[in-house]
């Protein structure tokens, strides 16, 4: 295993950040039926290759999509180098499986990393650890390729040095496609049943090497392994499990991290999903996460035309429109520390609120829904106890009556109906001990 994790600084600032743009973008696009086209459809792998003849993707613009991330304020970008498709999405020097060799003929992930710097945006990398094309992953092919696991192996950890070596610096890897404890592997085997070990410690060790401060995740719902740097919670907030059972074990890291996507049913571009979550959900699912002390990954799955949907770009706008105001009560912070419960010790309103810390003395308490109660208790952290207590609104940066109680060890804060915005009301508690 590897002894090998992300620095100090490279945590850090990951947490710090909070807030990330996740795009899923391939060859799937062209089918406009989600990432999982390939496989849903049974598509040969000749008829699939057929599609790399189409791709041109004419509006691409990766300042634009640097700046969409941007104004959502979203600190990170994390892109598919390469789905399960097999197909990958920047120049690499191991396949001619690609996209400079479609009609397109350009390295979108190296337009993509100059706009990002340009933008003030870091960009990481989605790398499917499985690979429905590659003729060493499925056994069917490696029967008829005459190849090994190890070939399949080689190639993978390659392009992840490519990835590392190639693009500056690197948020974040975020590694997908093998699930030991799920459904697809043992149903479908096929497909999904890797051949042999992927060498994690190894692959991890190459990405620490090369780029100390990007964080590594490894999408296999399971505890982290060494080397592994942030949990995943995928489409779930840590601890909770509530997407279809696939987030089971316990949060056993400080550094952690959920992802959803702006539609509903996939995070590739599907042509028939025309319903994108309501930007209330999406920001409540942000802070959310945050006061679980994990980062949100926000997907947007751009068309074969190369645009970020309008709907979503309407979406990632009215939060950062709401970020510019509040953004101080996301960013650089960690989990919620403070319990807001009634006074019969319950937390009848507990979907209605969220909270998020700065150490001991610095609180922010988001108020989710219209079901939060116009004065409510806010029990302080253990071993903290205060003699004086302030509370603001962020959105005027005005004083609401807060009433410090229990001998320093709990608050009754009112925020009256007339004080509060029309959707997340975000108050900063700062404490003293006189």
């Amino acid at each position: 295993m590897s002894a090998l994790q992300a620095s100090t600084a490279g945590l850090n600032r990951y947490q710090d950040d909070r807030f990330g743009m996740f795009v899923h973008w391939g060859l799937y696009a062209l089918i406009g039926a989600n990432e999982w086209a390939m496989f849903h459809d049974r598509w040969s792998i000749a008829d699939y290759e057929r599609l790399a003849d189409r791709f041109e993707a004419p509006r691409f613009d990766a300042n634009a999509w640097a700046e969409t991330a941007a104004g959502a304020g979203q600190k990170y970008l994390t892109i598919t180098s390469r789905h399960h498709d097999g197909f990958s999405m920047y120049d690499t020097a191991l396949s001619d499986y690609k996209v400079t060799r479609s009609p397109f003929g350009r390295d979108p992930i190296g337009e993509l990393a100059d706009a990002c710097r340009r933008s003030g945006v870091r960009l990481g990398f989605y790398v499917s650890l499985l690979d429905w094309h590659h003729p060493a992953y499925r056994a069917v092919l490696r029967e008829r390729s005459g190849l090994a696991w190890d070939d399949y192996v080689g190639f993978l950890h390659g392009q992840v040095e490519e990835l590392c070596t190639q693009y500056g610096d690197v948020a974040s890897f975020w590694l997908d496609g093998y699930w030991p404890a799920e459904w697809p592997i043992p149903r479908f085997p096929n497909w999904f049943a890797p051949g042999g070990d992927f060498r994690f410690g190894e692959l991890y060790e190459t990405i620490h090497r090369l780029q100390p401060d990007a964080v590594v995740m490894n999408n296999h719902h399971l505890e982290p392994l060494p080397g592994e740097d942030v949990q995943g919670f995928e489409g779930d907030v840590p601890g909770e499990n509530t997407n279809a059972g696939m987030n089971r074990t316990a949060p056993v890291l400080d550094v952690r991290e959920t992802c959803q996507t702006v539609m509903t049913h996939s995070y590739g571009f599907h042509k028939d999903d025309h319903h994108y979550r309501p930007a209330e959900e999406q920001l409540t699912m942000l802070l959310r996460a945050a006061g679980a002390g994990a980062n949100f990954l926000l997907n947007v799955g751009p068309t074969p035309e190369g645009e970020i949907p309008l709907p979503a770009r309407a979406r990632l706008g009215a939060l950062g429109q709401w970020l510019r105001t509040h953004g101080e009560s996301v960013y650089g912070t960690r989990a919620g520390r403070l319990v807001v419960a009634d006074s019969h010790g319950t937390a009848p309103h507990a979907a209605s609120f969220a909270t998020t810390s700065r150490g001991d003395l610095q609180h922010y308490i988001h108020l989710l829904d219209g079901g939060v109660p116009t004065s409510f208790l806010v029990d302080l952290p253990a071993g903290v106890h205060a003699g004086h207590a302030e509370a603001t609104l962020l959105h005027d940066h005005q004083p609401v009556p807060v009433e410090v109680r229990g001998d320093g060890d709990t608050m009754r804060i009112t925020v009256p109906a007339e004080r509060r915005t029309g959707s997340v009301t975000t108050v900063r508690v700062d404490l003293s001990a006189t």
